[in-house]
């Protein structure tokens, strides 16, 4: 996945601007994105503050990691069905 050329911590200033009421068109052109990455941004990060996203950012690594190792038992317990069956 291609990564964002905005942190975190500019996404949530971008967003939090919005909130105090400049338009939406002005931020996109003033930035340089898109209405669309905008609207992405605001479907993710909207309502958080930083501490936030940093939890966010670790439970998504947790998730990543535990479905890795589920992945890798899940291949070890069919591989070991299949050779004991082929006995």
């Amino acid at each position: 996945m291609k990564t964002s050329k905005y942190t975190e911590a500019q996404i949530i200033a971008i967003l939090r601007q919005a909130e105090n009421g400049v338009p939406v068109s002005e931020l996109c052109r003033e930035h340089g994105m898109s209405n669309a990455s905008f609207y992405k941004w605001r479907a993710r990060y909207g309502g958080m503050d930083a501490s936030m996203v940093s939890q966010m950012k670790a439970i998504e690594e947790e998730n990543r990691r535990l479905k890795r190792m589920y992945a890798d038992l899940s291949m070890q317990n069919d591989l070991l069905k299949e050779a004991l069956g082929k006995k």
